[in-house]
């Protein structure tokens, strides 16, 4: 079984913004975007997708939609591919919420909630009931899934057996692909493509 996730282009939002939950545009059309992931992953040699799933936040969600119809599928949209949510930090500068509730967020990265949104455990429970019924398929088939930066580590952390905290702090570019495989003979997931 294949998995590639695919991290939603450019938003339309100033740097240095929290966005999490927000459904912010993209910054680029959507039909663009989508002829160059599609062009990028035949250069990867990646499989044809059988299923294509999408966050549905609009960056997303939109790309996923060209993807799919140029693929002759219907996009499922899963509310569990949505990115964190930040609460109140939400659409606010980051350099502009106070700097005691970040540092309590990064003392009790699992648990904190400065912010009144998702910890990152529940955040993380969230993406992983999906990840979950995904490896349960057992299928060798390819699903594609547009999403976002904190859904992929969450999900390459729980396929790679690796702590989430470990895995945010790999770099993930805007666009970015990853492509995962589990192993037919042993189950195992493995790590084909980081951030290209």
């Amino acid at each position: 079984m294949d998995l590639v996730l695919i991290r939603h282009p450019a938003v339309a939002v100033e740097p240095g913004v929290c966005y999490g939950r927000s459904d912010v545009p993209l910054a680029g059309e959507a039909a663009h975007e989508a002829a160059c992931f599609a062009r990028r992953l035949v250069a990867l040699h990646a499989p044809v997708p059988l299923r294509i799933e999408s966050s549905p936040l609009t960056r997303c969600e939109r790309v996923a939609h060209a993807l799919a119809l140029a693929h002759g599928l219907a996009p499922c949209v899963d509310p569990r591919l949505a990115e964190m949510d930040f609460g109140a930090w939400e659409m606010q500068r980051w350099d502009a919420i106070e700097r005691a509730q970040i540092d309590a967020w990064a003392a009790d990265f699992e648990h904190a909630r400065a912010h009144g949104g998702e910890s990152v455990a529940q955040f993380d429970a969230r993406v992983g009931a999906w990840f979950d019924e995904v490896d349960a398929r057992g299928t060798k088939e390819a699903t594609w899934a547009v999403t976002h930066a904190g859904v992929i580590r969450s999900i390459a952390a729980r396929a790679l057996e690796l702590p989430l905290s470990r895995c945010a702090r790999w770099p993930l570019e805007m666009a970015a692909l990853v492509w995962l495989r589990r192993d037919a003979a042993s189950g195992q997931w493995q790590l084909v493509r980081w951030n290209v």
